[in-house]
């Protein structure tokens, strides 16, 4: 199910470009897309070192291209894998002004739980 549209107009149209204009940024993008991934594996599959993988996912996330979630490994040790937050962005041109929408992919029943609340808040 696709996701309402999400206009991120509270942040600057160049520092959205830029963060997706990454070619590394997009490099993660395009493997956590396919399924989610460990730092470690993004690490791997990218040919990048682990600090430029995490500085990346950081600047994923401060736009929320991305989520993460602790898995529990055999061993007992617990470790985050990343998995892309949006369907796909459009990029338009409206009154002379640049426009970024996202359109995120939802989780039909999160989505039922944020309007029931809604509606409970009225």
């Amino acid at each position: 199910m696709k996701g309402p549209l999400v206009s991120d107009d509270d942040r600057s149209i160049e520092e959205i470009l830029d963060t997706i204009g990454d070619k590394h940024a997009r490099r993660v993008l395009a493997a956590i897309s396919r399924e989610p991934k460990s730092a470690k594996e993004l690490s791997e599959e990218c040919d990048l070192s682990l600090p430029t993988v995490y500085r990346r996912i950081e600047m994923l996330e401060e736009y929320k291209l991305v989520t993460d979630r602790t898995l529990v490994a055999e061993d007992g040790n617990h470790y985050k894998v990343f998995e892309s937050n949006f369907e796909s962005t459009v990029i338009s041109l409206e009154d002379d002004e640049y426009k970024v929408r996202i359109y995120r992919t939802e989780n039909l029943p999160d989505r039922f739980s944020q309007l029931w609340d809604e509606l409970g808040s009225e």
